[in-house]
């Protein structure tokens, strides 16, 4: 197979010295970055098949990895509530849920994330086989976490026994895109056991382990008055905490909780808009990265937060820290590149493979049109450019014209190389209108969280 030529582009390496080439050159043989550096600096191979000339008007960023979403054929349908009140809604959704709407939330949902330069996604959802379906349709990558709950009158998720099943048949499936982890539903909703089971999952079948928590100060508050402890605490009872096991949201942490997940090498999946939108609150980001803990950013999903747009995430992230601190330098455009890359590749196990544009690494890389009006001038200044905060504070998932996922060009001039958008569109609708009629026959069984 011949290689593919990116050349005249602004190319963002995200690398350990978050090297930038004003004039660059990135070169893709089969599915791996083989080159990239200055114009003057790269041979272009005689057998390249395709060349992609930028002109000086296009970015080249690493994809961007979302380590927390929840694929949903909802979207808008349950607002101006806090989590507490909206989950017990949003549990509607998987209380109908069957095969069919789980493959055409995910086709949905990852098909958002990929058109917005999103070429990995950590999702939390049901029927995950149809997960990984829609994700080899689409070319993305994926992580696929089960929801799994086993305690009484949850029995509309997943299982412990279907998470392993789910593991056996799929993890490292469509040349390694897919993987799987061991999901992990809420506290109230998983027994020992099923914490016990995970532990044992993790260690044979050498994967992952993800949940959330500490999401909202009651909730917290909640866990403390059932189990006598704050909800870190228990999870290192219960042994689960480890540098194989990323938790979602952890906006309510205190200076105890932050060094247990710091001492156990446990990451973090902060969900910045989806925390503001429920009114959880401001997670203490800045706090946690001082402390040496990975974090990584996270959607949430469209359910609640209503759109999968990474670079709104950056911006969203950056910006609560600034004003909740009161300090515009607070988790500058660099810093949170970062968490939307490489952090968000090591959150997940794969910085030796995906996250920054590197010689060896996956070609998974973002084209963005910089020659728009939201975008524009571009500025340099002894190497420096403006572009970059352009990315972070200006720039749109609508920017993105072209998408590198395992070396294939899987969206070009924003759209799908694939399949086609609009029958994908009107299935989903026909899907969405189906399932919300099933949905309405599950409103009397409205209960709390926390009984």
């Amino acid at each position: 197979m011949g290689s593919t030529v990116i050349r005249n582009a602004i190319v963002f390496t995200v690398d350990p010295n978050n090297t930038i080439y004003s004039d660059g050159v990135v070169v893709l043989q089969d599915d791996r970055i083989v080159a990239v550096s200055s114009a003057e600096d790269v041979s272009i191979p005689e057998d390249a098949v395709q060349t992609i000339d930028c002109q000086g008007k296009v970015a080249v960023i690493p994809g961007l990895i979302d380590v927390h979403s929840h694929s949903s054929l909802l979207r808008g349908v349950t607002e101006n509530m806090q989590l507490l009140d909206w989950l017990p809604r949003y549990q509607l959704e998987h209380r109908a849920l069957n095969e069919a709407d789980a493959y055409y939330a995910a086709l949905l949902c990852y098909l958002e994330a990929l058109k917005g330069g999103t070429t990995c996604v950590m999702d939390m959802y049901r029927f995950m086989h149809r997960c990984a379906d829609a994700a080899g349709n689409l070319g993305i990558r994926v992580n696929l976490v089960p929801y799994a709950a086993d305690m009484p009158g949850k029995d509309f998720f997943e299982t412990p026994e279907t998470n392993r099943k789910l593991i056996e048949t799929h993890h490292l499936s469509q040349n390694g895109r897919v993987r799987v982890w061991v999901g992990l539903e809420h506290l109230f909703y998983c027994s020992k056991d099923a914490f016990a089971k995970a532990r044992a999952y993790s260690h044979e079948y050498d994967v992952r382990i993800h949940t959330h928590s500490s999401e909202q100060k009651e909730e917290v508050e909640a866990v403390v008055a059932h189990f006598g402890k704050r909800p870190i605490a228990l999870f290192k009872d219960l042994g689960i905490l480890g540098e194989k096991t990323a938790i979602a949201h952890c906006v309510w942490l205190n200076e105890d909780e932050i060094k247990i997940l710091a001492d156990t090498g446990t990451s973090v999946a902060h969900c910045p808009t989806s925390n503001a939108k429920l009114a959880g609150g401001i997670a203490p980001i800045l706090e946690m990265k001082q402390a040496g803990i990975t974090v990584g950013l996270g959607t949430d999903g469209n359910v609640s937060n209503n759109n999968l747009d990474m670079f709104e995430e950056m911006k969203f992230a950056s910006l609560l820290q600034k004003v909740h601190r009161y300090d515009a330098a607070a988790l500058s455009a660099p810093e949170v590149l970062r968490m939307a890359t490489i952090e968000g590749a090591k959150l997940l196990g794969l910085d030796s493979e995906i996250g920054s544009i590197e010689v060896g690494k996956k070609a998974d890389l973002v084209l963005v049109d910089l020659w728009q009006p939201n975008l524009m001038p571009l500025v340099w200044d002894n190497g420096d450019t403006n572009v970059l905060w352009n990315l972070v504070y200006a720039a749109r998932g609508s920017n993105v014209h072209t998408v590198f996922v395992d070396g294939e060009m899987v969206v070009q001039a924003g759209r799908s190389t694939r399949v086609s958008e609009s029958e994908i569109l009107e299935a989903v609708q026909h899907q969405t209108l189906d399932h919300l009629k099933r949905r309405e026959l599950f409103k009397s069984t409205l209960t709390p969280v926390v009984v």
